[in-house]
């Protein structure tokens, strides 16, 4: 038996719910009596909840976030249908914004908004003996990080083996980005770095390989920045991996030394670069230095060997899709190795909101709250470009068409791969369950016949993408088998037709 469970529905079994063992490690007395307990969004709520009531708890609190409302909301209503004196405790994102919140709240007994920590250790302790809270819905305070417990020691075995290990240095961010929800935050505090880099060196003795930064602004303290670089080079193992988010215009000289100093296959930054528009960027509060994001950019695919997934954002309000495009052809001409094209999200609480009237904002009501049109985009367009990222990811980010991909671009990069998305999709009717070997067989088409490329050079950036991706037999097999098809299939029409 558990008095208390600490729950929630990971996005995927790779993922750990690192909320939950910050919540956890500040338990105080009551850790002895509580549990955590992960599940997936690719389970059943029924079973989900069948798991929860084994130990029977008298709390269960759930961290509920974009990825989970959905079928948390499912799984709450069925635990207070099962057991209606169970108490409910929801925190996270979704939740933490009065009055902008999922409708089956009316459900829950008890809200946390913000940072957990000291409120739900608080919350437990009345409840276990019987007392009643006087608000249903409690504010969180953040206390200072020096207070905290830290949640390292909370990883299993199984988590360092097998899942992605989050960790932060610092919480926090200082600008004002107005589609993020980090924009809310004050300013950035980093956790003191010795005790942090101290937690970290002891999972690193434990076999961990694979780290997550989730500090919204990595490179915002050089001086921090590279004490932890360091760190890492100092006990680099052949199968680590460092994953970064890092401010786009802010690189250093001090930082580019050590930064130049790693390896291959251990760096991964994720840049938001999100739109080159400026104009844009100033009715979002976004600041952002484009001539020095572009040198740096430049500078880290020449003289690093880091992985660049960079980030472009379409439907930001008065945006066109055509400066959508010079922003996609401009970080194109930069080489990261990934470009993430998101659609933009109405989450809730976001600054993004105050938009919605003047730009005509309209969101889908469900999540992932993608919009749907705005005032400059309409829906068909916004389709469009929805199938472009789709495409984009099959072709430009999935690594198996470099070559290929360098003769779509041409001399204009979003025109042509939107009008080979259009056609692709024309085609197929849809941009999933496509077999690789499918679509090199829609690409060669396509290059010819609808972006107008010489079919030798087709055919060459085709094949050595083909060797690239160690698929059997000859390219050229393929495609003539593909032709003969197609020439039989016409001779039965025609068979047909007299």
């Amino acid at each position: 038996m558990t008095d208390i469970i600490l729950t929630t529905l990971n996005s995927k079994y790779i993922h750990c719910a690192f909320g939950l063992r910050y919540l956890y490690a500040n338990l105080g007395d009551l850790q002895a009596r509580a549990k955590i307990q992960e599940f997936t969004i690719h389970e059943r709520p029924l079973d989900i909840v069948e798991k929860l009531l084994e130990n029977k708890p008298q709390i269960i609190g759930l961290s509920v976030y974009i990825w989970n409302v959905l079928e948390t909301g499912q799984c709450i209503k069925l635990l207070k249908q099962i057991n209606p004196a169970i108490k409910i405790v929801v925190g996270g994102p979704e939740v933490s914004h009065v009055p902008d919140q999922p409708d089956w709240l009316d459900v829950v007994d008890y809200t946390i908004t913000g940072p957990g920590e000291l409120q739900f250790k608080t919350l437990c302790s009345q409840l276990l003996n019987e007392q009643t809270p006087l608000e249903s819905v409690i504010a969180g305070i953040a206390l200072p990080l020096e207070q905290l417990n830290m949640p390292y020691e909370f990883y299993d075995d199984n988590d360092i083996k097998n899942r992605i290990l989050y960790v932060e240095a610092s919480r926090g961010c200082p600008f004002k980005c107005e589609f993020c929800l980090s924009s809310l935050d004050k300013t950035s505090k980093s956790f003191s770095i010795e005790l942090f880099l101290k937690e970290i060196d002891l999972l690193i003795q434990r076999g961990a390989k694979h780290f997550k930064f989730i500090d919204r602004t990595f490179n915002l303290k050089v001086k921090t920045t590279v004490a932890i670089l360091e760190f890492f080079l100092a006990r680099l193992t052949d199968d680590m991996s460092i994953h970064f988010e890092v401010v786009p215009d802010k690189l250093p000289e001090k930082l580019r030394e050590v930064l130049a100093r790693f390896p291959d296959h251990v760096l991964q930054f994720e840049i938001g670069v999100q739109t080159f528009d400026p104009e844009i960027q100033d009715l979002i509060s976004r600041k952002q230095d484009n001539e020095k994001t572009c040198e740096n950019l430049i500078w880290l695919r020449n003289n690093t060997k880091a992985h660049i997934h960079a980030d472009l954002i379409f439907g930001l309000p008065s945006e066109s899709l055509d400066n959508f495009g010079k922003s996609f052809d401009k970080l194109v001409g930069l080489n990261p190795q990934e470009i993430q094209l998101g659609i933009l999200k109405r989450l809730r609480g976001a600054p993004i909101n105050r938009h919605t009237d003047e730009y005509q904002m309209v969101y889908n009501d469900s999540q992932p709250y993608n919009i749907l049109s705005t005032r400059d985009i309409d829906f068909k367009t916004m389709q469009r470009v929805n199938r472009f990222a789709r495409f984009w990811d099959m072709i430009g980010n999935s690594g198996r068409f470099p070559h290929t991909k360098a003769v779509i671009f041409g001399q204009q990069p979003f025109v042509n791969f939107m009008k080979l998305s259009d056609n692709l999709y024309k085609t197929e009717g849809s941009s999933w369950k496509i077999s690789l070997r499918r679509l090199f067989k829609l690409l060669h088409h396509q290059l010819i016949d609808v972006l107008n490329i010489d079919a030798a050079l087709a055919f060459e950036a085709l094949e050595k993408d083909f060797i690239h991706c160690n698929e059997k037999g000859q390219l050229y097999h393929l495609l003539n088998m593909q032709n003969q098809q197609s020439k039989a299939g016409n001779r039965n029409k025609r068979q047909k037709q007299h």
